[in-house]
């Protein structure tokens, strides 16, 4: 069986960003403006509408019925960890 990630916690911080807490621990603070587009996210785009989130399903959920999919979330949650560890030499290089 393979990892489904559920949203446990999600805080306000600025603009479009929301600070997402994962059931497997994973904590990073993203950017959600990437995701505001088409008919049902355009409300969204009023920081206003969008600061009224709520957890619901186990994602990130608007009065409207907007929400992104916690898969989606998570993999932009860990793709900089990802890639950062990508660019990390290794223990060997640095000796």
């Amino acid at each position: 069986m393979s990892f489904l990630p559920s949203i446990i916690g999600a805080e306000y911080r600025d603009g479009f960003r929301i600070r997402l807490t994962f059931n497997d621990g994973t904590e990073e603070t993203l950017d959600f403006s990437e995701w505001l587009e088409g008919p049902v996210f355009e409300p969204l785009q009023d920081v206003a509408y969008f600061r009224r989130f709520f957890l619901e399903g186990s994602t990130v959920s608007w009065p409207n019925g907007a929400d992104i999919a916690p898969e989606t979330l998570y993999e932009a949650a860990t793709r900089e960890r990802r890639s950062n560890k990508t660019l990390q030499p290794s223990s060997r290089a640095r000796r």
